[in-house]
């Protein structure tokens, strides 16, 4: 009889510590980010920051870690003003959002960036150390931004020696 109330407890133990480990990656560290006041930060070609309209804003982030960043929102400006205007970005890869956020759909924004619909911009370049804002514009308007590694860092975290064209990580600051 004790090993059944022993066994009892484990399991249940088991399933608490189970939906509380779901419940504080999914929900608990995000917070709602409020829309950009002058509109969404972009990288032109000359190396300068640019804001264009950002309209219907949706935004979550999580001080847990510098690629938690997702938002969703639209703009008036066509694909063709911003590729003349702002920097591209060859490498986005859409990072999955949690499934409550649906606005943020990665698989459905990589099928507009490898299809030609929607084209990826340079954000914030090193918005956090080895982490740069990317934003991706579709054809129809709707707008998205992540934050994604960049090659700093994700040579930082690989544990791969940086090189000198990577900026100096400052200790504690992240």
């Amino acid at each position: 009889m004790i090993g059944k109330l022993i066994a009892g407890f484990i399991v249940v133990s088991a399933i608490v510590a189970a939906a509380a480990m779901y419940y504080l990656q999914v929900y608990a560290f995000y917070d709602e980010v409020n829309a950009p006041q002058d509109g969404m930060v972009m990288t032109t070609y000359g190396g300068s920051e640019q804001r264009i309209i950002a309209k219907n804003f949706q935004g979550i982030d999580a001080d847990s870690s510098p690629i938690r960043y997702r938002a969703c929102f639209t703009t008036p400006h066509s694909l063709a003003m911003l590729s003349e205007t702002f920097e591209l970005y060859s490498s986005a890869e859409p990072l999955t959002a949690p499934s409550w956020f649906d606005c943020f759909n990665a698989e459905g924004i990589a099928n507009d960036l490898n299809s030609g619909q929607a084209l990826a911009f340079l954000g914030v370049k090193n918005i956090a150390f080895g982490v740069d804002r990317i934003v991706v514009v579709a054809s129809d308007g709707r707008a998205y931004a992540w934050n994604q590694l960049n090659n700093c860092g994700q040579r930082a975290y690989d544990g791969t020696a940086v090189g000198e064209e990577c900026p100096a990580r400052t200790i504690g600051a992240e």
